[in-house]
């Protein structure tokens, strides 16, 4: 089976084949924690990519908008060649096989996974972009630096959020061991233990790791090959994709003979894509009507192109992060001015809602603040406790990639129906995290799923 629309045969695809991972990752792994607790430096370990690319980024040396690197995981074939050390990794570029890396190994090492990181920023701030980027997780990596004390605000809310994603396969890093004396890290290594207890990360693995000094690096790709498994994927299903980053790859001063349509960024889920696809974006471009009801209009566009990387692919399945080429006039696309929209073939598409019915569970107490003095109690810490949703309250709701504002209508029980800020293409049962603004920050305060909606007419 080649890697071309001529000798496609949906039904026979294998996402461990040669042919596939060869060519295109097939699970996404994101990279979360608190802010500066190395995320982009275990990435760039892994994949050789810097995945802090913009001028502000780099100034301030965080990640804010979602990075993203493909990696290949080798594994040698010479039977001599012992665990962890027979494990390897290169960019996307690199072929199926290459020499060993091993110290004393002249074996042969071969493809195993294709991976693609979704590197999270951490700072308090930035939570929607992370749960934008949960959105299209299979499995995640946790970052905890072995030189603060654990858990640090945002391990303990980036955790709770793969929580309510149902991410069932974490690995914890703690990272930074190099800053460290051996007692400290062993003591820290017994907070974490202590941290995961009771959570989804109780039964993960915990990887004492220096990411700049890329020590125990191949231990981490081990456990990457051996215990995170590729989800099942439906190929023969209608395809659809989440965008998650789009562009404008046209450079300032381009001819008009050599102008390109917009770039989008994302995950499918599920279904193949070809070039030459028809393919629609819902939901389109958005307007508001003086009686403050929406009005859409789905743009319809062509696939051109499909990348992974310097990879030029004939068809994408899903898994991994792929970049899709359009006709899309790319005023629309620059500036991640895609983001949130949901593609698919045309008459295949889930609805657009423009309100919704949520059953929602809150979380006990506020993950994520720091405690203010004021909140002191008999001179001991206690979290804040989460007040109930209120009717007219404003929170942020995240749906797939898309975060968007929404007016409490009503309260009852544990449902409540939003008004939302502007229109989101999603499906029952489709699970939303919901988020309050507290001290001038959107702060993650509990879960749900849409029960039904009110649907914008096309």
């Amino acid at each position: 089976m080649k890697k071309d629309i001529a000798h496609l045969e949906v039904e026979k695809l294998n996402p461990s084949s040669p042919e596939i991972i060869c060519h295109q990752a097939t699970i996404n792994i994101g990279t979360i924690g608190h802010v500066a607790h190395g995320k982009s430096t275990v990435v760039r370990a892994l994949s050789g990519v810097q995945t802090i690319r913009f001028k502000n980024e780099k100034e301030r040396n965080i990640t804010i908008k979602l990075g993203y690197a493909n990696a290949k995981l080798y594994k040698c074939t010479n039977e001599n060649c012992k665990p962890p050390e027979c494990y390897s990794s290169c960019g996307s570029d690199a072929p199926y096989e290459i020499p060993c890396s091993a110290e004393n190994c002249n074996g042969i090492a071969r493809l195993v996974r294709h991976v693609s990181f979704i590197d999270c920023p951490g700072h308090d701030i930035l939570m929607a972009t992370m749960l934008n980027g949960a959105a299209v997780m299979d499995a995640a990596l946790l970052l905890i630096a072995g030189n603060e004390s654990c858990p640090q605000p945002q391990t303990s809310e980036h955790l709770a959020a793969v929580e309510i994603m149902n991410l069932k396969h974490l690995i914890v890093i703690q990272n930074k061991v190099e800053l460290v004396k051996e007692e400290r890290c062993i003591q820290h290594y017994e907070q974490i233990k202590s941290f995961i207890q009771g959570t989804i990360a109780a039964k993960s693995p915990i990887v004492p790791i220096s990411a700049i000094m890329k020590y125990n690096i191949d231990v981490v790709i081990q456990y990457l090959c051996e215990q995170i498994p590729v989800p099942p994927r439906d190929y023969s299903a209608d395809p659809e994709m989440i965008i998650i980053r789009s562009f404008d790859v046209n450079k300032p001063g381009e001819k008009i003979s050599t102008l390109v349509g917009g770039v989008a960024g994302g995950s499918i889920l599920k279904g193949v894509f070809k070039i030459g696809d028809k393919v629609e974006f819902r939901p389109g471009i958005i307007t508001k009507n003086p009686d403050d009801s929406f009005k859409v209009k789905p743009i319809e566009s062509i696939i051109t192109s499909l990348y992974v990387d310097n990879n030029s692919l004939q068809f994408a399945v899903p898994g991994g992060l792929i970049g899709i080429g359009t006709n899309v006039d790319p005023s629309l696309t620059k500036g991640d001015g895609f983001v949130g929209q949901v593609m698919g073939h045309p008459g295949k598409m889930p609805d657009i809602y423009e309100a919704i019915e949520v059953n929602y569970y809150l979380l006990r107490h506020l993950i994520g603040a720091r405690i203010k003095k004021s909140n002191l109690e008999d001179g001991s810490k206690k979290q804040n406790r989460v007040k109930p949703i209120e009717k007219s309250e404003y929170l942020m709701v995240n749906i797939g990639s898309t975060s968007v504002g929404a007016r409490v209508s009503s309260v009852k029980s544990d449902v409540c129906k939003l008004f939302l800020a502007k229109p989101v293409c999603s499906r029952i049962n489709y699970k939303v995290a919901l988020s309050r603004r507290i001290d001038k920050n959107w702060r993650l305060i509990g879960w749900g799923e849409i029960t039904r909606g009110r649907k914008v007419k096309i």
